[in-house]
């Protein structure tokens, strides 16, 4: 006997990324921001007045609302502030899926989405990224081919951009094109557009019917405060602010992610530091014949020479260093790598130049 809904018993979890509690290891497998946060944090936290903490927080972090929309030109009832950008997720599924609907996403993704899907009953269609560089299949946009027809009643389309875990992009025009034709809600997932050249918010004021979540947990050092928001139209927020828990990001998460966007030049120094090691990590690996794919995010997805990438991301656990493996015919044959610092980096290049020499060239 069981108590649960026949679709929980029968689901997998969403299995997230490890946290080792090992001191003497390099973590490149969760794409955390490899520097601290901005040091206003820092003064932010010694100013916060314990006694707060007695009542409950702003339940629309109306404080952050107003500052996230400052920042990106849009108006507060465009945003909507979530306990991480997962939180977003959960609420845009409850808000837009029935049981029995269809929901739609590319492969390889992010895996809670159909994980999300699978909770609320619901079916989740997977259209594969297309060839050696997963980029996106062109006849989505083509309302008459199949490919569109597999998904054209599905009520939201989720899409990582950059995606994750290749760390491509989805063009700009192809987006737009899909945004046009697609009849439900086209989520764009953009927990790593700050590493990228562009992002999708010009698209955000053309079409009614996109959602773009953001995150703090990535570019902003603040994986540990969970605060992530969406940005869609009024009418969107409004109907996912009757769905979100009540008091869904606590006080000082609040106060901090607020302080984080005031320190813009710290990002940007952030951010060059780990687009510029990107680059010499990708340029190193493909020197070794790795495939490294055209990153625009803090990871990087490469496959060894040979293609046996779980040999090397054991050999690389046996050496004190953990990076992300997704088994699978296509994705095993590459590791996901976070950018870490540049100490980290060398060393993770030694220890694989030792693979080199002791399999490859053999």
């Amino acid at each position: 006997m069981s108590y649960f809904r026949k679709n929980i018993e029968k689901m997998e979890g969403y299995t997230p990324g490890e946290q080792p509690a090992l001191n003497s290891i390099i973590k490149l497998n969760t794409n955390e921001n490899p520097y601290p946060p901005s040091p206003g944090i820092y003064d932010a936290l010694k100013k916060i007045d314990p006694a707060v903490l007695r009542l409950y927080p702003n339940p629309s972090s109306d404080l952050l609302r107003n500052k996230i929309a400052g920042k990106f030109d849009v108006i507060t009832d465009n945003v909507l502030v979530g306990n991480g950008s997962d939180d977003i997720l959960t609420i845009a599924v409850r808000s837009f899926l029935s049981e029995n609907e269809k929901a739609a996403c590319f492969t390889p993704s992010y895996s809670l989405y159909p994980v999300l899907a699978q909770i609320q009953n619901t079916e989740i269609v997977k259209i594969p990224l297309e060839g050696k560089d997963f980029s996106f299949p062109a006849e989505l946009v083509d309302k008459t081919s199949d490919l569109y027809k597999s998904i054209n009643t599905a009520k939201i389309f989720f899409i990582t951009r950059p995606n994750a875990p290749t760390g491509t992009n989805i063009k700009l025009e192809y987006l737009d094109k899909f945004c046009t034709i697609f009849k439900g809600i086209v989520f764009i997932d953009e927990a790593y557009a700050d590493f990228s050249d562009n992002n999708a918010l010009p698209l955000l004021k053309k079409h009614d019917n996109i959602i773009i979540s953001r995150t703090f947990s990535k570019s902003y050092s603040l994986a540990g405060i969970r605060v992530g928001w969406a940005m869609a139209s009024k009418y969107i927020i409004n109907g996912m602010m009757k769905v979100k828990d009540s008091y869904n990001v606590n006080t000082v998460s609040q106060y901090l992610a607020s302080e984080a966007l005031d320190d813009t030049e710290y990002l940007k120094e952030n951010l060059a530091k780990i687009i510029g090691t990107r680059k010499k990590l990708s340029d190193k690996l493909r020197n070794y014949g790795f495939k490294v794919l055209d990153s625009r995010s803090n990871f990087i997805f490469a496959s060894p020479p040979d293609g046996n990438a779980e040999k090397l991301f054991k050999y690389l656990r046996s050496n004190n260093i953990i990076v992300r493996y997704f088994p699978g015919e296509r994705t095993g044959k590459y590791i996901r790598i976070t950018i870490g610092t540049d100490r980290e980096i060398d060393i993770l290049l030694k220890t694989i130049t030792k693979y080199i020499d002791k399999y490859e060239k053999v």
